[in-house]
């Protein structure tokens, strides 16, 4: 992992959770990665940057995690949603428990295989076992059917098929994972 510091983004840096969030759209990687085009992303204004990085730099509803190169440039990143039971999730589908979503799966093409995502991801998952009142009983994410390189990274971490399957618009499907909550 070289020596890259793995640490939540701040409300302050919302230009560089732009930044990073457009580059991995241009990655050759982001139509089975991402559920979102960098048209899209290029169309929002500075408000729902800021407003995205407040969000996920403070309180229980999200955060994000960047992996800094010694050279101030974030190599990767990875949001964990929290859903709480009873409310409905990205799919329009009702969250039966507590639960983490991991989002915006990121690390540049030329940091990859070096451990960032594995930081990433433990740093992600620290954070969401930390959680009180109630605690995610398990933290899941969706990776879509045709991307077989991180679904196989995924399951190398510890991540499960659930079976779950939703279709998209496009024809396609994301397949969820879950990572049960370690009994203490």
């Amino acid at each position: 992992m070289d020596q890259h510091v793995v640490r939540p983004v701040r409300a302050e840096e919302w230009e560089q959770v732009k930044r990073l969030r457009l580059d991995a759209l241009r990655d050759p990687a982001a139509p089975v990665a991402f559920l979102e085009t960098l048209d899209a992303a290029q169309a929002r204004p500075d408000g729902f940057w800021k407003d995205r990085a407040a969000g996920a730099a403070e309180g229980r509803g999200a955060r994000q995690f960047v992996a800094e190169g010694p050279d101030g440039v974030w190599d990767g990143s990875v949001t964990v949603l929290v859903e709480e039971s009873g409310t409905t999730d990205f799919f329009g589908e009702p969250v039966e428990r507590t639960q983490g979503h991991l989002v915006g799966v990121f690390v540049r093409e030329e940091r990859r295989g070096g451990g960032l995502a594995e930081a990433l991801f433990a740093a992600a998952l620290e954070w969401a076992w930390s959680l009180e009142g109630p605690a995610p009983e398990r933290v899941r994410l969706f990776v879509h059917g045709e991307n077989a390189r991180a679904a196989a990274f995924y399951r190398r971490f510890g991540f499960v098929a659930s079976g779950r399957v939703v279709a998209l618009e496009d024809g396609g499907e994301e397949r969820e994972y879950v990572f049960v909550r370690p009994v203490a």
